[in-house]
Formats: structure tokens, sequence, C-alpha cells
């Protein structure tokens, strides 16, 4: 580490502005840094004024993201929040960012999508393989079985 405070600060104000990140990702990074711990207190509450670090806005952005572009159930999504180590409040806040009847569509895309790709006969197997793709993706059980269960 060849650099003082001012210079740790700005690398990572550059590290935040690249994209959204989490407490735990810019902690890591200071880590990465050799950062001296007696400065991180102060250069994540310069980041928190400056707004280059935000929870509420990462969790959003995070599940936005992952809803809109990986197809991602709530479940996953919040377990990937838990893993940045984002509050329950802010967890909760992101799931708002969701909009219901478009979760849904994707939900029945993704059943859809499976079902067609499906050689075997058996009915039960067939479900239950679907059940499986499905709460990998991060859905609810109930939501799967209730859309499985329609005829």
């Amino acid at each position: 580490m060849d650099f003082g405070p001012k210079e740790a600060l700005e690398k990572l104000r550059k590290y935040c502005a690249y994209q959204e990140r989490s407490h735990k990702d810019v902690s890591q990074k200071m880590w990465d840094l050799e950062v001296p711990s007696e400065w991180k207190d102060d250069i994540i509450l310069g980041l928190m004024k400056e707004n280059f670090l935000n929870e509420e806005r990462f969790a959003r952005t995070y599940a936005r993201g992952k809803f809109n572009i990986k197809k991602w159930g709530k479940v996953k999504i919040t377990q990937g929040l838990k893993k940045h180590q984002v509050s329950k409040k802010c967890i909760q806040l992101a799931m708002t960012e969701i909009d219901l009847d478009e979760y849904f569509k994707v939900l029945r895309e993704t059943i859809e999508h499976k079902r067609s790709s499906l050689k075997e006969k058996n009915q039960w197997k067939r479900k239950s393989a679907i059940y499986r793709f499905a709460a990998q993706r991060g859905f609810e059980g109930n939501l799967i079985s209730e859309i499985l269960n329609e005829p």
C-alpha cells in the first residue's frame, strides 16, 4: 500500500461510481487494497455522505437487475441480498421494485419453457422436474404449485 487516506477514498469513489456496491463489496475492496483498519470507518462515512454508497439504492438496483435480466425469483434475490449483508428493511424495499403481474408472467414463462423442453412422459416426474427448475430460479413453492395445478 503506497497511498494515503485521500488516495484510498478516491480509489473507492471510482470503484463505487462504476456500479452500485454493497457495504460488503466496499469492505472487501478495502481489504484487497490493504487499507489500514483505522481509515475504514472514515472512508465508509465519506462514501455515504457523498452518496457513492447507499444500501437501499444497491438493494433496489440488485433486485431489479436480477429479476429483469436473469429472471430470478424473490427467494433467490433475497438470498443474494443477504449474502451482501443488506438489512431486512432494505430487502423488503427492494422487493417492491418487482411488479407482481410481471413476476407471475416470468414465472409462467419459466414453467412453460421447462415444460416444452421435457421429454418425460410420466406426468408426476414432469411436474416435479418443472417444480425443481422453478424453485432453483428462486420462485416460491406455493406459486409454482398454483401455476402447475392450473387446468
